[in-house]
């Protein structure tokens, strides 16, 4: 139930660049379709976010994106893009 090619091609332009340190420092970033699978799956199933499965990424990064993109007002447009998508689909009638 991850997204499809077509889903993610609409969303990707919607999540903002992470920004690097200057010096280069830090951890990897971690792919942020697969950041938004993991947030998608807590949601569609209801499951906590300590019991996020294995192949996402790690409960704390899925979570702290998750809240950083409600705060930036991105998460709503990918709600948003992704009821629009249902709907053109005919899966659901807003």
């Amino acid at each position: 139930m991850d997204l499809t090619k077509e889903q993610w091609t609409r969303l990707k332009p919607l999540i903002p660049s992470p920004q690097r340190k200057q010096d280069g420092s830090g951890r990897p970033r971690k792919d942020p379709k697969d950041v938004l699978n993991g947030i998608l799956w807590v949601f569609r199933t209801g499951a906590p976010w300590k019991d996020l499965l294995p192949r996402y990424p790690s409960h704390q990064t899925c979570h702290r994106w998750f809240q950083t993109w409600v705060r930036q007002g991105v998460f709503k447009q990918i709600l948003t893009e992704l009821g629009e998508d249902l709907y053109r689909r005919g899966a659901i009638d807003i």
